[in-house]
């Protein structure tokens, strides 16, 4: 049979074959076009071509009832629905095939769908009918600013969006606008599914929440050390004490909370720090490295007895000597830094411990430490009110953090005497200026903001090496093993060495180093995003602030000025001349929360 003069489909377009070559069929379309394709590429339809006409006769599908399942030919199947074979009659049964809802092609021949396969079709189509009509009445309402509860499977996309754990979201496409999280979270603020307050940060950076898990605990033999007076000093209303400290008769000893006891090297506990690595102190919540049944357990001071490691030592002219590491039982009393500050003159031990801890210092201070005195503040939340106060100095916060110095010295020594490794902390020294380490403890704003620029990167490394900015020949982080990982792997190292147990060596270190360093990067974005989140609630709640910045950077005309009561820094185009140091009345120009920018101008 020639197929010159046929009707058949090509792409969806009805044509005539107008010749055949040896391996090509010419077609010629409606409009006058032609071109030349394969055989495959075209549907065969009816041996005679006409015009065919735009409306499409009535189809008897009841007949289908009968061929469920069944293969039948294009002709067969236009017969059976049309009553006769005719081309107008082919091309609509062509046409419903493509649609793909009663019949469907396969190969050469056409499918008759099953009356279940039709229905799940059927309600199908229905239900993207339905997601269709609910898509356009939720663009329509946040066009118009307004959100009704239908909305809220869109909303909740959106949200999947705004939190980074969905790219992509049929609304945000539809509303024209970026599927990015930043964009979403302002079209959330924007119509109040999410309040200012809301921060999106953890979860943005999958941080894991927290978690109760089953534990088993193994008791060691303890020295009873609980005639020590052990003190713990921390933020008022904390119950995460990692640390202690003692003074007994010319000898220093600061307690650690002994964590590794119950976290072994191996097993579900160690898997559970090593996903998390770090506490996260937010203005809003803590999420905590330890499950929430464990940090309790070991916190000190919350018990009448603490589990601790106690190191224990010596100091003759700045040289640490006699260090012991035991596992203790310890009394701790606790203090806030304010209660601290009050009684630390009059307390003996603290007034010992403190004049130990300022010898120490100027110790450090004349070996080339080096600290910078830049403003912190403490952001809290009261019934969805955000305060911000600087922190101000505390002569028991410089206590405690030159103890913590004192104890990271202290187990760093003893673990190259005694050949154990560690994750040491070590620093080059910094390229500062004679200027700068000449007038170390005065300088002026600007002369701070340019040292921070001066330091090297530490890096953590399972060899000891100096720290530079300490001032120390080595240094390991040991105090806070309840908070963070690295400290409970050291604390882990020195009580497998003191109780004669395996530990690990430089290789399996290296690991956990690696394991940490991988997570310390979305641990620190979801602090300090959180931090400026907050900061731009409080300018928001607080819109007529007016303050006080101080030009630490120019060039050309932009400034760069900190903002000491908020501990910020922002950039500014100024019209006026400053000069390094001065201050700049400030206000509030602009905020966007979702960004988590604040710009400010001039007073």
């Amino acid at each position: 049979m020639s197929l010159v003069g046929s009707l058949v489909a090509y792409k969806g377009r009805p044509a005539k074959i107008t010749s055949i070559t040896t391996h090509k069929f010419d077609l010629t379309f409606k409009d006058g076009s032609s071109r030349k394709v394969r055989e495959k590429d075209f549907r065969y339809i009816h041996p005679d071509y006409i015009e065919l006409k735009d409306y499409s006769p009535e189809a008897d599908m009841t007949v289908l009832e009968d061929f469920q399942g069944k293969s039948l030919s294009l002709k067969e199947l236009t017969e059976w629905l049309f009553s006769e074979y005719s081309a107008q009659n082919a091309w609509s049964t062509h046409l419903i095939a493509e649609d793909g809802l009663y019949f469907y092609w396969n190969k050469d021949v056409l499918v008759i769908r099953s009356k279940d396969q039709l229905e799940i079709i059927l309600r199908q189509m229905e239900e993207k009918t339905i997601k269709a009509e609910s898509l356009s009445s939720c663009v329509e309402n946040l066009q118009n600013n307004i959100i009704d509860e239908s909305d809220s499977c869109w909303l909740k996309e959106i949200e999947q969006v705004a939190l980074n754990q969905s790219k992509h979201t049929k609304i945000l496409t539809a509303l024209s606008l970026q599927n990015i999280p930043e964009i979403a979270h302002r079209l959330l603020l924007k119509t109040s599914y999410w309040d200012v307050i809301k921060n999106p940060y953890p979860e943005r950076h999958r941080i894991p929440l927290d978690e109760e898990i089953a534990i088993k605990i193994d008791e060691i033999p303890r020295e009873d050390l609980t005639h020590l007076q052990s003190i713990a000093i921390d933020n008022s209303g904390s119950s995460d004490a990692d640390d202690a400290i003692s003074h007994d008769n010319g000898k220093v000893w600061i307690h650690i909370a002994d964590v590794a006891s119950r976290v072994p090297y191996d097993g579900e506990l160690e898997s559970f720090a090593q996903q998390r690595i770090s506490n996260l102190y937010l203005p809003d919540q803590v999420i905590h490295m330890l499950p929430t049944n464990l940090t309790p357990l070991c916190s000190l001071g919350e018990s009448e007895s603490s589990q601790a490691i106690s190191i224990g030592f010596e100091m003759v002219e700045n040289q640490i000597t006699n260090i012991q590491v035991i596992p203790s039982n310890i009394k701790v009393e606790k203090m806030s830094y304010k209660e601290a500050d009050k009684v630390i003159n009059e307390h003996k031990a603290l007034s010992k411990l403190n004049s130990f801890a300022k010898s120490h210092k100027a110790f450090r201070n004349s070996n080339g430490a080096i600290k910078l005195d830049f403003p912190t503040v403490d952001i809290k939340i009261n019934q969805n009110k955000v305060s911000i106060d600087l922190q101000q100095r505390s002569e028991s916060r410089e206590l405690i953090a030159e103890m913590m110095v004192i104890a990271g010295r202290a187990v760093a020594q003893f673990a190259v005497e005694n050949d154990i490794v560690l994750p040491f902390v070590a620093q080059d020294q910094g390229n500062f200026s004679e200027h700068i380490l000449k007038n170390k403890e005065n300088l002026t704003p600007s002369e701070t903001y340019q040292a921070m620029r001066c330091f090297k990167r530490s890096k953590i490394t399972p060899r000891a090496s100096a720290h530079a900015g300490l001032g120390l020949d080595y240094y390991v982080r040991i105090t806070s093993p309840i908070r963070r990982y690295l400290d409970l792997v050291a604390q882990q190292q020195l009580l497998g060495f003191v109780t004669n147990a395996d530990t690990l060596d430089e290789s399996m270190v290296k690991q956990r180093i690696k394991i940490a360093n991988g997570a310390t990067s979305s641990i620190n974005k979801a602090t300090k995003q959180s931090m400026e989140h907050y900061k731009c609630v409080y300018f928001k709640q607080n819109n007529k602030w007016k303050g006080k910045g101080i030009v630490v950077d120019l060039h050309e005309n932009k400034a760069i000025l900190l903002i000491p009561e908020i501990a910020m820094m922002t950039q500014l185009k100024l019209k006026s001349k400053y000069e390094l140091d001065s201050e700049v009345e400030l206000k509030v120009a602009s905020i966007e929360l979702e960004n988590r920018s604040v710009d400010f101008k001039p007073v």
